[in-house]
C-alpha cells in the first residue's frame, strides 16, 4: 500500500501526455473531464473536492447539493472506464470517490452520465472529447480495501459482497442463495436503521411528518384493513422477513397467522418476538420456500409484501397459481411489490442503446439482489388475472417509499461507524447507495411501488368486499 500511495503522490501533480516532452496537470485533466460530463461548474449544482482539497464551485446563488469528493488523481479514471453503471459503483467501494452531503441528488449523476452516451456514436464522440485526458490520468491496480478519513476498514464482515450462483435461474436452491445473500447480512445491521418493528418494505405516511415507527405501523393497518381481516381467520404471509405483520394482524385483528421466509436470521428473530409477545397461539414463523408450503393448507387472506421482486418473470405465473391455490374461495390477496414504471413507457433506440452500453441495475444485480426481476405493474396483474384473480384495487405508493428510503438512509449515515464495525465499510456503502439510488428512483418516476387487492371469488361470484372502500381510510 506505501508504494501504490508514494506513486500517486509522485502522480498527483503532473502526467505526460501525447506531445512529447510536454507535461500537463492532472488537476487540469480532471477539471477538463468533469466539464465535459456534467457541465461547467457554474452550472452545475454540486461541488468538486480534490485530492488536494481544493474545492471547485462557481455558483454563487445556492449552497451545493452534495459536495463530489474525489480521493486520488486517478479516481476518474477508475470510475469511467468502463463507463457503466458497474463500474461507478465500484469505484464508491473502493472509496476512489465519495459523498458528502445529499447521496440521492448525487444518485442523479449516473442517468445524467448514461444519458451523455445516448448512443454507439454519442459515446464515440464523448470519448473523443474525454478519452485521452482519462488515460493521461494516472493508472494502479485496484484496491482490496476501504478507505476512510479514521483509518483503512476490511473488505467485507458479514455478507458476502460477491455473491456466488449456480444451478438454474430461480430454482429454488439458487433463489435460497441469491434471497439470503441479501437478507442474512445480520440482523444488528438492519436494527440500526430500520422501525423498532424491523418493517423492511415501504412505509405509509398520511401526512409525511410522522416518525418511521408511525408510518410503518399505518402501513401494517392499511394491509389489515385492505383484506378486511376478521378473528379467527387464517392469514399466510408470503415473505414474512421479521414477523412484523403477522404479530401485528395476530394481536391487533386476531387471525392465526403462518408467515414465511428463506432467511434462518430473520426467522430466529421472529420467533424470539413471538414468544415474547405471547403469541405463539395465533402466528408462527417458518423458513419455507412459497413453492413448498403444503398443497392441503388453505388460508382465507393472504398477503405478500416486498417478496415478488425475487420471483422473476419466469416463475410470475407459478407465484400466482400457488397463492390462488392456497387461497379459500372468497379470499383476498394483497400483493405489495416494487414496479418497472420506466419498462412500461415507450423508448427510443438512443435510450435502450444508452441502457445497454451503461448497464443499468448492473450494480445492484451484483451487490445488493442477485436475480431479482422488476416487470411493469401490467404485466404482473395480467400474470395474476392469468392464474384466476380477479383485480379489486390498486394503489401506488411510490412517493410513499421514496420518503421511506430517505429515512432509511438518513438513519444508516447516523450510525455509520456502529454499521462499519458490524459489517465493515464497503457493505455500509452498498446500502447507502442502493437506497439513495432506489429512493431517485421512486422520486423521479423509473420505479413503482404498488399495492394490488386481488380477489378468490366463490361459485357464485361473491367475495367479501364491501360496496365502498371508505372503510379503509376512516
Amino acid at each position: 500500500m506505501a508504494s501504490i500511495q508514494a506513486r500517486h503522490d509522485t502522480a498527483g501533480t503532473t502526467q505526460p501526455v501525447a506531445a512529447p516532452g510536454k507535461r500537463v496537470p492532472v488537476k487540469h485533466h480532471t477539471l477538463k473531464i468533469m466539464d465535459a460530463l456534467f457541465g461547467p461548474a457554474a452550472q452545475r449544482s454540486f461541488a468538486v473536492r480534490l485530492w488536494d482539497g481544493s474545492v471547485h464551485y462557481a455558483r454563487r446563488d445556492r449552497e451545493p447539493d452534495f459536495t463530489l469528493v474525489l480521493r486520488r488523481p486517478d479516481a476518474l479514471r477508475r470510475m469511467l472506464l468502463p463507463p457503466t453503471e458497474l463500474a461507478l459503483g465500484e469505484a464508491y467501494l473502493r472509496d476512489d470517490f465519495d459523498i458528502e452531503g445529499d447521496i440521492e441528488a448525487a444518485a442523479a449523476l449516473s442517468e445524467m452520465l448514461a444519458a451523455r452516451i445516448g448512443s454507439p456514436l454519442g459515446l464515440a464522440r464523448l470519448m473523443r472529447r474525454v478519452g485521452p485526458r482519462l488515460m493521461a490520468l494516472p493508472e494502479s491496480p485496484p484496491e482490496h480495501t476501504v478507505s476512510t478519513g479514521n483509518g483503512r476498514v476490511g473488505p467485507k464482515r458479514g455478507a458476502d459482497l460477491n455473491v456466488r450462483l449456480a444451478g438454474l435461474r430461480h430454482s429454488r436452491r439458487r433463489d435460497a442463495v441469491a434471497v439470503r445473500s441479501h437478507y442474512d447480512v445480520g440482523n444488528d445491521f438492519y436494527a440500526l436503521w430500520l422501525d423498532r418493528r424491523m418493517v423492511y418494505s415501504c412505509a405509509y405516511f398520511k401526512t409525511g411528518t410522522e416518525t418511521l415507527d408511525e408510518a410503518q405501523t399505518a402501513k401494517m393497518e392499511l394491509i389489515c384493513r385492505k383484506l378486511r381481516l376478521r378473528p379467527g381467520e387464517t392469514l399466510l404471509d408470503i415473505g414474512c422477513g421479521w414477523g412484523g405483520l403477522v404479530m401485528y394482524a395476530a394481536e391487533h385483528y386476531g387471525v392465526n397467522a403462518l408467515g414465511i421466509t428463506l432467511s434462518m436470521p430473520q426467522a430466529e428473530i421472529a420467533r424470539q418476538r413471538i414468544r415474547e409477545a405471547r403469541l405463539g397461539g395465533r402466528c408462527r414463523v417458518e423458513v419455507l420456500d412459497y413453492r413448498d408450503v403444503p398443497p392441503s393448507e388453505q388460508f382465507d387472506k393472504i398477503v405478500s409484501v416486498g417478496m415478488f421482486e425475487h420471483v422473476g418473470r419466469k416463475n410470475l405465473p407459478l407465484y400466482f397459481e400457488q397463492t390462488w391455490r392456497h387461497l379459500a374461495p372468497g379470499g383476498l390477496f394483497l400483493n405489495h411489490g416494487i414496479v418497472d414504471l420506466a419498462a412500461a413507457r415507450p423508448s427510443g433506440p438512443a435510450e435502450k442503446v444508452a441502457e445497454k452500453i451503461f448497464r443499468t441495475g448492473s450494480f445492484i444485480e451484483k451487490y445488493v439482489f442477485p436475480d431479482g426481476e422488476l416487470m411493469p405493474p401490467g404485466e404482473v396483474i395480467r400474470a395474476a388475472e392469468g392464474a384466476g384473480f380477479e383485480t379489486r384495487d390498486v394503489e401506488s405508493l411510490r412517493e410513499h417509499y421514496a420518503l421511506t428510503l430517505r429515512h432509511w438512509v438518513r438513519r444508516l449515515e447516523e450510525r455509520h461507524d456502529d454499521a462499519a464495525r458490524l459489517v465493515g465499510e464497503a457493505t455500509y456503502r452498498v446500502w447507502r447507495l442502493y437506497m439513495a439510488g432506489v429512493a431517485h428512483g421512486f422520486a423521479s418516476g423509473t420505479l413503482g411501488i404498488v399495492q394490488t387487492l386481488f380477489s378468490k371469488p366463490r361459485e357464485d361470484g361473491s367475495t367479501v368486499l364491501p360496496w365502498t372502500r371508505e372503510d379503509l381510510y376512516v
